[in-house]
């Protein structure tokens, strides 16, 4: 894989490249909505249709991952996820009417959750083999996935319109991508149970380890699962809400220029990006519960007293504080729901993409009976809201620093200086184990 030989920069890499792959699959078919529509004579409410297929397959794909994750495991259950996504793209270049369309979309939302949670799955496991934070900037490689995919777009364009080369080629690209990350994936040997993992907890609050609730046949998912669910609604609300009603704030109720409206989307992304970069080394100084406490209450207070302030210059660094408060929310709660096991991690995975789903239009509704104002106050609100469900949640206690070799054993001094046959094995050297 890439030829480095260092383990935790080949995974990291490796997986690195599965996010890349989402992000780059996903943005490449909605770059081309405008070419979709016209091929299929579709309307604004069948466009939004198929959105929402896509989300809704993602969504329901809850119970197919967790079962997936147990039999197959994240490493081979990332492959197949991966290459049913380049087969989509496929499919949706050449689906001859709007209800087969719908069906390719629905799939590759189940897709999509399939490979969302065996590469976050990937990401936990590599970060305990290893004792290093990296799931932040794993993160900030999806949105690297997105610029290319609307790269290579602007590219094709310039030389054809045609879907089927267009996607034929992003087929061909995501392909090379898997088979180059594939050999550096982690087995499932190397991931080790949430069961054996150090975690900062509560004393008051013990929980069942996946295997005890196995045992006792429970099925419901466990207190702390679902204040990490409930986080990661939250926490997706809150970035899907400033993306998609960002641009209409600056416009109605700052009264932007119509140059500037969309800053907001752009100060918002590009925070997040940079502070996902930056975010694994605050993980390991401060630990993850406090960073994203610290964190969601900074984009909750910050962007409440952009509403309170208004104005151009305060709203657009109330988008900032909400891009830096939020970036690090869903890697540290993806990374403490694959502690709990495939279960919890599938579970948590698919409420956030229901927060992504619903969020904006719940937004809409707070907007539509009480003003955009008091719908951008909902969205502070989710922020703060995750703080609180932060302060209940299992936070894992990683740190940066390789685990320490266990020293040679003194020789011991043979009392007799002859020497003497040997019986048995030659004592060997102490092998350290990863923490």
């Amino acid at each position: 894989m890439f030829r480095v030989r260092d383990d935790y920069r080949r995974a990291h890499l490796a997986i690195a490249a599965l996010f890349l792959f989402l992000g780059f699959q996903y943005a490449t078919w909605v770059s081309r909505l405008p070419a979709l529509r016209s091929r299929l004579d579709l309307g604004e409410a069948e466009i939004g249709l198929l959105l929402m297929v896509c989300g809704i397959g993602a969504a329901v794909s809850f119970p197919l991952v967790a079962v997936l994750m147990r039999r197959l495991g994240s490493r081979l259950l990332s492959v197949l996820s991966a290459l049913a996504l380049a087969a989509v793209l496929v499919a949706l270049s050449v689906a001859p009417s709007y209800p087969v369309t719908l069906l390719v979309v629905f799939c590759d939302g189940i897709a999509v959750g399939c490979l969302n949670v065996a590469m976050n799955a990937q990401g936990a496991a590599l970060e305990v083999a290893h004792g290093r934070t990296a799931m932040s900037r794993l993160h900030a490689t999806f949105s690297g996935g997105s610029l290319l995919a609307a790269l290579l777009a602007s590219v094709v364009n310039a030389f054809t319109t045609s879907l089927p080369a267009h996607f034929g080629a992003a087929a061909v690209l995501l392909l090379l991508v898997l088979g180059l990350a594939r050999p550096g994936l982690l087995t499932d040997d190397r991931q080790p149970a949430a069961a054996d993992t150090a975690v900062e907890a509560p004393a008051d609050t013990p929980e069942d380890t996946p295997a005890e609730q196995k045992r006792r046949g429970l099925t419901l998912p466990s207190r702390v699962t679902v204040w990490m669910g409930l986080a990661m609604v939250f926490g997706t609300v809150t970035e899907g809400a400033m993306n998609d009603w960002s641009a209409l704030y600056l416009k109605d109720v700052v009264h932007a220029a119509p140059s500037l409206a969309p800053l907001g989307i752009a100060v918002v992304s590009v925070m997040m990006v940079l502070a996902r970069l930056f975010a694994d080394g605050w993980r390991t100084r401060f630990g993850d519960g406090r960073i994203v406490r610290v964190g969601s209450l900074l984009a909750g207070a910050g962007l409440a007293l952009a509403l309170l302030a208004g104005g151009l210059v305060p709203t657009l660094l109330g988008f900032a504080c909400v891009g830096v408060g939020v970036a690090a929310v869903t890697p540290c709660v993806y990374v403490a729901a694959a502690r709990q096991g495939a279960e919890a991690l599938s579970l948590v995975a698919a409420m956030g993409t229901t927060g992504l789903l619903a969020g904006p239009a719940v937004i809409g509704f707070i907007a539509n009976g009480s003003g955009l104002t008091w719908g951008m106050g909902a969205v502070a609100a989710s922020a703060a809201i995750v703080s609180l469900c932060a302060t209940q949640i299992r936070w894992p206690a990683l740190t940066n620093a390789s685990p320490t070799p266990t020293p040679d054993p003194a020789p011991t001094p043979i009392p007799n200086p002859a020497p003497a046959p040997m019986t048995g094995a030659v004592p060997t050297d102490a092998v350290p184990t990863d923490a």
